[in-house]
């Protein structure tokens, strides 16, 4: 059994036993994720409008990191005008236990 989750503005397809990296959440322990858009099985589907009702996906928590640093350079030609940044993107590491369909 699969499910499309929707969480930090993103979809991610996920099965039981999965780890998967999304975007930073402010939570520990056990996350229930309740924006299920789809869940499919042995062939049947269902998918929601915009949610299916009553499903959801149960995930623990493994950790919560920062992605590898990457550098932002921007400039303008032949206006001596340069800037360089770098970004580490925030993320959590979720592992999926349920779908309860």
């Amino acid at each position: 059994m699969y499910a499309v989750i929707e969480t930090g503005g993103k979809q991610y397809q996920v099965k039981e036993g999965d780890t998967i990296f999304i975007e930073k959440l402010d939570a520990e322990g056990e996350i229930t994720f309740d924006k299920v858009v789809m869940v499919g099985g042995e062939g049947s589907v269902k998918v929601g409008a915009p949610y299916v009702d009553g499903a959801s996906v149960k995930a623990k928590l493994v950790k919560n990191g920062k992605a590898k640093k990457i550098t932002v350079f921007t400039y303008k030609p032949k206006k001596h005008i340069k800037k360089k940044q770098g970004h580490r993107q925030p993320y959590s590491q979720v592992q999926i236990e349920a779908i309860n369909a």
